[in-house]
């Protein structure tokens, strides 16, 4: 029978997973999207949306499906499904890795201001100017929604739902972004500071360099640590590897 892997997707880690386990011999692949954005990119293999109702939801279908590993490679930021993953993964025994790039480094020219949440960002943006370029995500606009003395630049491919700050310019674009790029939308629009989340990644490091040219501060969410329990690898040669999963191994490890 077919090796199962379900891929908890919504990454570019988790599309090149995909297209590498479903480039091998005999291996079915199932990415799960959370179905948040509408337009989500191409995914080999099969692809199911939505969620799951919670760990308990998600051992059922791990259960049903016959899964045989499960690999977690959604957001850094995603913590709940994270959590939900490992929680599952413990209750049924199917061996768990969570793929998370590294983190980003500030080098020696970098005014990096490092906080534990997006409230904390919130709390500290007054002090750095009043022309913000938010990237966090149109999911995390409402921590800033009170602040009404502030202008937002923000940038989503699609429009954000409300709530959100008062004073919020909207662009509409998909990256990736070079250094160029960045540092003339924080020139044309004359901001003062950069807040974004530590996602890492090189394709999204552009407006960090572009940060550091102009001698921005950046204001930066500090990612939150993994669970128990899942093997934690940086990219998708890592996750081939503690599955078993190679072009030279092309049998999984199962835990059942």
């Amino acid at each position: 029978m077919s090796p199962h892997v379900l891929i908890l997707g919504g990454t570019t880690e988790a599309r090149e997973l995909a297209a590498a386990l479903t480039a091998l011999p005999g291996v079915r692949v199932t990415t799960s999207l959370a179905g948040r954005v509408r337009s989500p990119g191409t995914v080999t293999g099969d692809v199911r949306i939505g969620g799951f109702g919670g760990a308990d939801g998600l051992a059922a279908w791990l259960r049903e499906q016959r899964v045989d590993a499960l690999v977690d490679a959604t957001h850094p930021f995603a913590e709940v499904i994270t959590a939900h993953a490992a929680r599952a993964a413990a209750d049924t025994g199917v061996p768990a890795v969570v793929l998370r790039r590294p983190g980003w480094l500030p080098g020696p020219e970098d005014r990096w201001h490092t906080v534990g949440s997006l409230a904390e960002a919130a709390d500290v943006l007054p002090r750095f100017g009043r022309r913000v370029f938010l990237t966090t995500g149109r999911l995390g606009l409402a921590a800033f929604a009170h602040l009404t003395g502030l202008h937002f630049v923000v940038r989503s491919v699609e429009l954000p739902d409300p709530p959100m700050p008062p004073h919020t310019e909207v662009l509409l674009a998909r990256g990736p972004f070079t250094v160029d790029d960045e540092t003339a939308l924080l020139s044309t629009h004359c901001v003062d500071v950069l807040v974004t989340k530590d996602s890492g990644g090189e394709a999204t490091a552009a407006k960090l360099t572009a940060a550091r040219r102009l001698a921005l501060p950046v204001v930066v969410v500090r990612r939150p640590g993994l669970p128990d329990g899942p093997v934690p690898v940086p990219d998708v040669e890592g996750a081939l590897s503690a599955l078993g999963l190679s072009p030279r191994r092309p049998r999984p490890a199962s835990g059942r």
